[in-house]
């Protein structure tokens, strides 16, 4: 390895903890028990989920919690690759730790020498283009702006699929089997973050056979690279209990899509977003779930390779034609049966397969795409000449400038405290005392529209996880065997605590 290529990966990795560090205050990465403050929205859950797992005894499948009757920890989005090795920890744990403020930091310290290593698979070895593309990938809003939800923020992985694929489709690397272990390998440890990243980290995988195939190279070794890394992630599937999930029954997909200018749409953009006052919406769903400014460096940069290095751009895509097909089927599933561009829906093709409803979230699946782009573009710079390299740097800079309201916004998101709704001091000794809490109304029982309850019910599972007791409900995204809406009746068991909400506070 050429020094240069060292010192970057190192000070990527010290930028990315050097921005951990800035925006996440020391209470959010090692939460405890009996503080004067709740987690709120998606992270709460995903907190709930891992402190009841890791209190849990171990079962069978392994991500089972059985304090919660069963549920499967990925269900609840509880980051299984991190949760796993917690569990096996908690003997030193503090008590009430979980570990999701830590993944954040390790998702912000992951990704500047994961992009940094991606462009190195195209023969970049120098040290301001890695120490560029690092800093501009970590800017990228698509990345940034999913704070609210954990597992997500791990967008790493999606970097390391592109150093991957570029080192797998090298002429010039004869000997990979290393590399497609790892490949393999990534592939079960994305699944165990996230089910959504590890098919967009699959789709570019199979970018390797489909782009060495339309090279006229032989590909079924690559092919057979692909299928092992299939046999792995539904192996991990079977054996995890990942495998028969089913939603809410509702049709989702189509509602929560790309829409086509959500990549030009500007909001929350440093240099821009005075132009725009929310995310672009189509399908009235927020439009939350598409968001996918590019940025003002990135799109910067795409009008300069375009316009000044046409033909490198155009022999670029054609040597990658595979994994240009991939980004376009991704982009396709992100813009779903219904598609949306500005406040209008301009084709709607109606019911879509049952198989699409897994992906109901598609405006997610851009995310490696908005990655492709930027790499291809900060490549392309980086072989124009010092000119082009510092180009290159400008535009670094540019995206990171660009992406301060969005670091602002995650910031203000982990420094709140918001105070407990409920009387914790008054409930945590008896929590503390019980044998089972039972929660009435359960989640099944509560009205899709009733919001206030819901929202009351994670409170208090928060704070039941403070030390964790057997509980009759939880919200999760999938079940293997969806809850019923069972009312509670009899008087209740020696030690039970059970606990109903009524008229906007909870009775024993």
């Amino acid at each position: 390895m050429k020094p240069s290529f060292v010192m970057a990966l190192i000070l990527a990795g010290l930028f990315g903890l050097g921005m951990a560090a800035l925006l996440l205050p020391a209470t959010f990465l090692f939460p405890g028990a009996g503080l004067p403050w709740r987690p709120v929205g998606d992270a709460a859950q995903h907190a709930v989920a891992q402190r009841f797992f890791i209190a849990s005894g171990w079962g069978w499948p392994p991500l089972d919690i059985g304090l919660m009757g069963g549920l499967n920890l990925a269900f609840a989005d509880g980051i299984p690759l991190l949760a796993l090795p917690l569990k096996a920890l908690r003997g030193v744990l503090p008590p009430g730790f979980h570990g999701i403020g830590l993944w954040y930091a390790l998702a912000w310290a992951a990704l500047p020498p994961a992009a940094a290593w991606a462009m190195a698979g195209a023969g970049e070895r120098r040290l301001l283009p890695l120490l560029s593309v690092a800093v501009a990938a970590v800017s990228m809003p698509a990345f940034i702006m999913r704070f609210g939800h954990a597992a997500l923020c791990g967008q790493a992985v999606l970097w390391l699929g592109l150093g991957l694929y570029l080192r797998l489709v090298d002429a010039q690397r004869p000997r990979k089997l290393g590399l497609w272990i790892a490949a393999i390998l990534l592939q079960g440890a994305t699944l165990l973050i996230h089910p959504y990243l590890a098919v967009m980290t699959l789709a570019l995988l199979a970018a390797v056979p489909a782009t060495l195939l339309l090279r006229g190279r032989g590909f079924l070794g690559a092919g057979l690279g692909l299928a092992a890394a299939l046999a792995l992630v539904l192996g991990i599937m079977a054996g995890f209990g990942y495998l028969g999930a089913t939603g809410d029954g509702q049709r989702w997909y189509g509602a929560f899509a790309l829409n086509l200018l959500s990549p030009i749409w500007p909001f929350r953009s440093f240099f821009l977003g005075g132009l725009v006052g929310t995310e672009i919406d189509a399908t009235g769903h927020g439009g939350w779930e598409g968001y996918n400014w590019l940025g003002t460096g990135l799109i910067l940069a795409l009008l300069l390779v375009v316009l000044r290095h046409g033909r490198a751009v155009l022999g670029g895509l054609r040597a990658h034609a595979g994994l240009v097909l991939v980004c376009s089927a991704l982009v396709l599933l992100a813009v779903s049966t219904r598609v949306g561009a500005g406040h209008a829906v301009l084709l709607d093709l109606g019911t879509p397969p049952a198989a699409l409803e897994q992906f109901r979230a598609s405006g997610r699946f851009f995310w490696p795409v908005g990655a492709a782009l930027l790499l291809g573009a900060a490549v392309l710079l980086s072989r124009a000449g010092k000119a082009g390299v510092w180009a290159l740097a400008a535009l670094a800079v540019v995206q990171f400038i660009d992406a301060a309201p969005q670091r602002a916004a995650f910031a203000a998101w982990a420094a709140q405290r918001p105070a407990w709704r409920l009387d914790a001091e008054a409930l945590r000794p008896a929590i503390a005392a019980a044998t089972r809490v039972t929660i009435i109304p359960s989640w099944a029982c509560t009205g899709p529209r009733d919001d206030e309850t819901r929202e009351a019910i994670v409170e208090l599972l928060a704070l039941i996880s403070e030390t964790p007791r057997p509980v009759n409900t939880m919200y999760a995204a999938r079940w293997r065997v969806p809850p019923v809406c069972e009312p509670v009746t009899g008087p209740a068991a020696p030690g039970e605590l059970r606990l109903t909400w009524r008229e906007g506070r909870w009775e024993r």
